[in-house]
């Protein structure tokens, strides 16, 4: 029984191989076989199959926004660490965020890179696991620290006066590092449990990098267990801080309407707008990713909306911050005009 089931789990990685590469199939079946149905050596990473000569100009566009991204988060972490103007909550919480954006992009950008330079990627079964680990922790890292940021426009909008009194620097640490505590650990129970699963196959991922559903579906175990712990442990790391974070916003609107000053009532609206971007960009591209379908046609559009939020969104978080806060700007030109300074200074 084990044998005809292994046989045809093998058969069926052969259809997929011969259907999405039929030009590179010995490539693309470069994958040791599992000694039984739970000891699965390698996985197969069909990345992105019959996009053709679009191949090269991608990975092109890929590297270009790694970089890009890598030295924008990277300058944000630099400017919060050595500006004296921006040693705030709010700045603090944003060089967090950019340590979580460099993480998340690094765990699945250069991966997405080898698929497209060898057109069928190969990565050991632990690698695949550790992989989706990092992203799953850094993706609810990055929804608590979103929601940890909205409570901070929250307290400043809101309530000024305590302000102070509340958002104090050992507070914000503790945040940022409950916000990393709780992600990793959360994730470290679903990783685990998906982990102990029985796979047997077919060992082939149509994706670029190992999600949540990609290896379910390598399991032939009974599921809906997982399901269900996956939608328990997501509560408190992702549709809390949602909830939370259009609970917040709608206190805040509600308290800039009230404010009679055009001027005061602008100030406030731009404290907040760069964050309510990034949340909206943020949100809207995972939701859209999740609501459709892997299966069929739709799983092209699943893979255009998982590169949006997997490389869009670390990529335009310091490009929103820096273009549409005037703290950062006024950081950025000091910091030229030390490292380039006019022959009158």
């Amino acid at each position: 029984m084990v044998l005809m089931q292994g046989l045809s789990r093998s058969a069926e990685t052969l259809l997929v191989c011969r259907a999405h590469y039929p030009h590179n199939l010995l490539h693309c079946l470069k994958v040791k076989a599992p000694s039984n149905t739970s000891g699965i050596v390698s996985v197969i990473l069909l990345g992105f199959p019959n996009i053709g000569s679009f191949r090269w100009i991608l990975f092109t566009l890929l590297l270009v926004i790694y970089c890009v991204t890598i030295c924008g988060n990277l300058l944000i972490i630099a400017l919060v660490s050595i500006s004296q103007n921006l040693h705030s909550p709010m700045y603090f919480f944003l060089s967090c965020l950019s340590i979580c954006d460099i993480m998340w992009i690094t765990d699945i950008v250069p991966n997405a890179l080898y698929c497209l330079q060898v057109e069928v990627g190969i990565m050991c079964f632990r690698c695949c696991f550790v992989q989706y680990y990092f992203f799953a922790a850094t993706l609810c890292v990055e929804c608590l620290l979103l929601a940890v940021m909205s409570f901070d426009r929250y307290l400043a909008i809101c309530s000024p006066l305590r302000y102070t009194s509340i958002m104090k620097m050992v507070m914000c640490r503790c945040m940022a590092l409950i916000s990393w505590s709780l992600s990793f650990f959360v994730i470290w129970l679903l990783t685990l449990s998906i982990y102990l699963l029985d796979f047997c196959g077919p060992y082939v991922i149509n994706h670029f990098f190992c999600d949540f559903s990609p290896l379910l579906q390598m399991s032939c175990s009974d599921t809906s267990m997982i399901q269900l712990e996956v939608t328990l442990l997501s509560v408190p790391v992702v549709f809390l801080p949602f909830i939370f974070i259009i609970s917040t916003y709608v206190c805040i609107l509600s308290s800039i309407f009230q404010i009679r000053a055009l001027t005061q009532r602008q100030k406030a609206f731009s404290t907040c707008s760069s964050h309510q971007t990034v949340v909206s960009v943020f949100y809207g591209t995972i939701i859209s990713t999740y609501l459709v379908p892997s299966n069929g046609e739709t799983m092209k559009a699943s893979k255009i909306l998982s590169l949006l939020y997997t490389v869009g969104t670390p990529l335009l978080n310091p490009i929103i911050y820096s273009l549409r806060n005037k703290d950062i700007k006024l950081a950025i030109i000091k910091c030229i005009q030390k490292l380039f300074p006019t022959k009158g200074e």
